[in-house]
């Protein structure tokens, strides 16, 4: 009989043994902290993003863009003390969506565990002006020809007025305005514009911009007529269209210079001790190039979302 009560004892400590053994280990699994991600929004080529990890406990955070960490924030700190922050500094590789994730690893490794972020999507911002290398710089704009007139008036009627939203039937009118940086910032023209035109989806043939005399203004011009007769544009919804203008060959260039000048007021030149004072100021000067320079192509195209790009609707039925 003693023996037998020895066993059952034995087996009641080795059960009280597994069981305080398994509570250990359930401890040692430890629970989750909170890790929240936000920031990351910046514009491409301009300063970088900041993106920012709140944990629910204290660690090192390891950011990353899709599965790629981010160089310099594979083990970032977090602050000692709640709430628990740790920054990443990242510069986006292009513009456009990103998803961006982060991994915590805590401290205390045994009251918790490795937590991983929600995914937070970001959308690194796209200049709406569209490609234009330098040294020309473009700007479009549409807007309601003239004589037209649309039921929905004014919101769609009035003539000449710079909008995004037409109605089939009626003209849209393309503007362009332009500068090239190697005549001095001078104005795209026709003396100095050797092919300019604006080329639309479903059009076969590019429009040619006309350079002209608007009301005492002078711009670039294409027209777009839209209906439902044949051989007019009737597509509905975004009109997808560039702009492209490509420069004459320049056997000369302006090139930013800086001079000496008298320093005057009031017509006296100013003298300290009997000396001239000059102040050195800057200009354009035109050089001779030679073999000519090259004509320089931009390309603008929208990059403004699809609820704000050129967009052609039908006509209501009542």
């Amino acid at each position: 009989m003693r023996s037998n009560k020895s066993k059952a004892l034995i087996v009641a400590l080795a059960l009280a043994g597994a069981s305080l053994v398994g509570s250990s280990s359930a401890m040692a699994a430890g629970t989750a902290p909170t890790l929240v991600l936000s920031g990351g929004s910046t514009v491409f080529g301009l300063s970088p993003a900041i993106i920012v990890a709140t944990a629910g406990a204290p660690g090192n955070v390891a950011f990353s863009v899709g599965t790629t960490v981010i160089i310099g924030c594979e083990a970032v700190a977090t602050t000692t003390v709640a709430p628990f922050v740790a920054k990443c500094s990242w510069v986006p590789a292009a513009s456009g969506p990103a998803t961006l994730n982060a991994v915590l690893t805590p401290t205390d490794a045994v009251t918790y565990t490795v937590v991983n972020a929600a995914p937070l999507t970001v959308k690194t911002g796209t200049p709406v002006q569209g490609v234009v290398p330098n040294p020309i710089s473009l700007y479009v704009d549409t807007v309601l020809a003239s004589g037209t007139s649309g039921v929905l008036a004014p919101r769609f009627g009035v003539s000449c007025a710079v909008t995004s939203q037409f109605i089939t039937g009626q003209t849209i009118v393309f503007r362009v305005y332009g500068n090239d940086a190697d005549l001095g910032g001078a104005v795209l023209d026709s003396s100095n514009v050797a092919n300019a035109f604006v080329t639309v989806a479903g059009v076969a043939t590019p429009i040619p911009l006309a350079y002209g005399n608007h009301s005492g203004v002078a711009f670039w011009t294409a027209v777009l007529k839209t209906g439902t007769t044949a051989g007019l544009y009737n597509t509905l919804g975004v009109i997808n269209f560039k702009v492209t203008v490509t420069t004459k060959d320049q056997s000369s260039v302006q090139t930013l210079a800086t001079k000496l000048v008298p320093r005057m007021i009031n017509g006296v030149r100013v003298r300290v001790n009997g000396v001239q004072v000059y102040d050195r100021v800057s200009y354009y000067k035109t050089v001779a190039v030679t073999p000519a320079l090259k004509g320089s192509t931009a390309v603008w195209q929208s990059n403004f979302t699809p609820t704000s790009q050129l967009t052609l609707f039908a006509v209501p039925t009542n």
